[in-house]
Order: structure tokens, then C-alpha cells, then sequence
């Protein structure tokens, strides 16, 4: 089994090398195509349509119902899922067996998303078709679950990495997680980064903040994210730059109305809730003055590299995922007070005004590359290393 792939620096792969015999892929385990939510959907868009343009016959599985059976190349498959956090994948892969197993349309390598439904690889693993499972990070750490779906996530954990026949870490402290508590190699293929880039035009009348003018958080408003921290330690300091939230809970909780109740009578906090137009998106990225990256349980995180992408300096959770990703790119925090700190007294001001938002969004975009992460999990499904095969 190989370990080991993107080292430091990375080789850039220009374009897809050809690996492709026409296989028959399937993805399974996100919410689908078009990737309107997370990351998990942005890779599933990016590789799959990479895949598909080489020659593959890439199927998507969907929750929510698109007008077309097409996008990019793939194949779109809808079917249900049942509208409670702790079983809406579980429930929507059980809801996918039928088709994916059916024998005509059974696929020769399925790419499967996320660990909390796992417990149908043994299931799966009986139709002989090769596994490449890709965990979403240590899902039983977070805080929104119950103790008994954390002790179940655990189990899922255990099968996933029993019963896939590869496991993509996206980080290479999962790899190291994975290495030290279960003894299971696996690839780091970490996620790509592209330079977020939006049309003015379109933007014409809609009130957003002035460029570089305001900080920026992208985020789901869960515990395990940290946005409260960073509310908490804001709303202490005297920063006279806004700071703009985006993203809301999959699901109503209290944690949400906490956040709105900190903020709540500061006229500095502005939230947008979620946001699904990419274009106004990439603006708040491209033109934040920092981004603040509160995530603390995944790997390698989309919307950090998104941030890093568009050069934007960071204030992030102080953890080994964003330590990886960001580097020397940004100013870390573990408690409010600390975020309080960094604003006043300047060292978060002086990291804006003395990075270099070029070498930053530069380095960013040569490391975490789609082409090259695409003809990684290409290779991988043939059961190749790719640190081993020639670009």
C-alpha cells in the first residue's frame, strides 16, 4: 500500500495524464452535482468531470433532484434521503444500493464520500468492485453528535478503513492519525484550490462590503468550527473592520441562535447566512481584507484553500490540519482571547499589511492543484501509486 504523494514542494501535473480505459466510476456518499454545498461536492464536481473528459463513464449520486440527468460530463442518479443530520447520508447510500448494485449498471471502482455510512461496505465489497473510500476527517469529533452517533461514527470509521481497498487521507495528519491508531496506510491527495474569480457586472446593486474592507468567515455554524470563539473575541476588541459571516446550520440548532444572541446589539457583525451564488462568493473571498478559519476536526480544508487561493492572510483555529495548509500564512488562536489579541494589538494588521497576497495565492494554487488531484484518484482506482508513476 503506498503512503505518500504530493511532497513538499509539489510538481505541478499541467494536465491529466491518460489512465482511462472507459471505466465505469461511480461517486457516492455527498449530496451530488452541481456542487452547491461543500467540499466534499466541489471534489465530486472536479474529479468526476476531469474523469469524464478523459474517457470514463463517471455516475454521480445525488440528494437533491437536478433539472438535468447530465452535468459536466457525469451521470446524475437521484434518490431520497431522510431529513435528520445523523442519517441523511446513511439513509440516502442504503436508498442508492439498488441502483448501484443492479448488474448492468454496476460500476467497476466506486469513489466513496464520508465514513458514517460505511456500514454497507460489506455489503458492497460481495459485488467485487474496487473501493477507494475517502473519510470526511474525524467525524465522531464533533461536537453536534450525541455520544451514541460518535460511538457509531467510530464503528463506520473502523469498517471504512477495513473493508476500502484505499484510503484517500486529505491531510497528512490524518494519514498519521490513521497510521498510529489503526495501523492503515493510506494516499494523501489533498483537495485543489482555484483563484476565486467573479464578474462585476453581475454584482451591480447588491450591497456587499468595499474591497479589503472587511474580515471574512465561510463557514457552517457548528461548535466544532469555532465560530463562536471568534464572535466572542471580535466583539471584545476595538477592530473597526466589520466582520462578515457566511453559512448557516444543515439543521435548526441552538448553537446558531447562540451566535446570533453574542452578536447581537454589535453593528460591526454582519451575517449573511448561506450563501449558493458562486459569484458573490468568490468576491467575498478574493477581496476579504483576512479570512478567519475557526475549523478544527477535517483535514484539508475547501474554504481555507479557496481563501489562501485569492491571497487573502488568515486567522485559524491552532490545529495540525491548518497548520499544514496555511503555514506561515496565517495567525493562529485557540480561545477568544487570543482573537481579541491578535486585533488589538495588531498583530493580525500588520499580517494583512506585510503578506504577500501574490506568493500566498500562488503557493496555494501550484500545491493544491485539480488536474493533479484528479490523475491522483485516477491512478488510485487502477490500484496504482502515484508517487511511483511518471507524470
Amino acid at each position: 500500500m503506498f503512503t505518500s504523494l504530493f511532497p513538499h514542494p509539489c510538481v505541478v501535473v499541467p494536465h491529466m495524464t491518460g489512465h482511462s480505459r472507459g471505466r465505469r466510476i461511480a461517486m457516492l456518499g455527498t449530496r451530488g452535482v452541481p456542487a452547491a454545498y461543500g467540499g466534499f461536492e466541489t471534489a465530486v464536481e472536479e474529479i468526476g468531470q476531469r474523469l469524464a473528459a478523459q474517457g470514463d463513464r463517471v455516475t454521480v449520486y445525488c440528494r437533491a433532484k437536478s433539472a438535468t440527468s447530465t452535468h459536466l460530463g457525469m451521470e446524475l442518479v437521484w434518490r431520497p434521503a431522510l431529513a435528520f443530520k445523523s442519517l441523511e447520508t446513511l439513509s440516502h447510500t442504503i436508498a442508492c444500493l439498488p441502483h448501484l448494485l443492479r448488474r448492468r449498471t454496476r460500476p467497476e471502482v466506486l469513489f466513496f464520500f464520508n465514513s458514517g455510512n460505511a456500514v454497507v461496505l460489506p455489503l458492497v465489497k460481495l459485488c467485487r468492485m474496487r473501493v477507494v473510500a475517502h473519510p470526511d476527517g474525524l467525524e465522531w469529533r464533533r461536537n453536534k453528535w450525541p455520544h451514541l452517533i460518535k460511538r457509531l461514527f467510530k464503528l463506520s470509521e473502523r469498517l471504512m478503513l477495513r473493508y476500502a481497498d484505499a484510503i484517500v487521507a486529505d491531510a497528512e495528519a490524518l494519514q498519521d492519525f490513521y497510521a498510529a491508531r489503526y495501523e492503515k496506510d493510506s494516499v494523501y491527495i489533498p483537495y485543489g484550490a482555484a483563484t476565486p474569480t467573479y464578474d462585476a457586472e453581475l454584482l451591480d446593486g447588491q450591497d456587499l462590503p468595499a474591497r479589503h474592507g472587511y474580515h471574512l468567515i465561510v463557514s457552517r455554524l457548528e461548535p466544532e468550527n469555532h465560530v463562536l470563539e471568534l464572535v466572542q473575541g471580535y466583539r471584545r476588541s476595538g477592530e473597526r473592520k466589520p466582520l462578515v459571516i457566511v453559512g448557516g446550520a444543515a439543521y435548526n440548532t441552538g448553537y446558531e441562535q447562540l451566535l446570533l444572541q453574542t452578536a447581537q446589539g454589535d453593528p460591526r457583525i454582519r451575517f449573511l447566512g448561506a450563501v449558493y451564488d458562486q459569484n458573490v462568493l468568490n468576491y467575498l473571498y478574493a477581496n476579504a481584507y483576512t479570512y478567519w478559519h475557526g475549523h478544527s476536526v477535517g483535514g484539508t480544508n475547501p474554504s481555507l484553500l479557496r481563501a489562501l487561493a485569492g491571497g487573502a492572510p488568515v486567522l485559524a483555529h491552532d490545529n495540525p490540519f491548518n497548520r499544514e495548509v496555511a503555514g506561515d500564512a496565517a495567525v493562529y488562536f485557540s480561545t477568544p482571547e487570543q482573537v481579541t489579541a491578535a486585533l488589538d494589538t495588531g498583530v493580525l494588521r500588520q499580517h494583512a499589511d506585510t503578506s504577500s497576497r501574490e506568493a500566498t495565492a500562488e503557493r496555494t494554487r501550484l500545491r493544491y492543484d485539480w488536474d493533479q488531484v484528479a490523475r491522483a484518484y485516477s491512478l488510485v482506482a487502477d490500484g496504482l501509486d502515484p508517487s511511483a508513476v511518471p507524470s
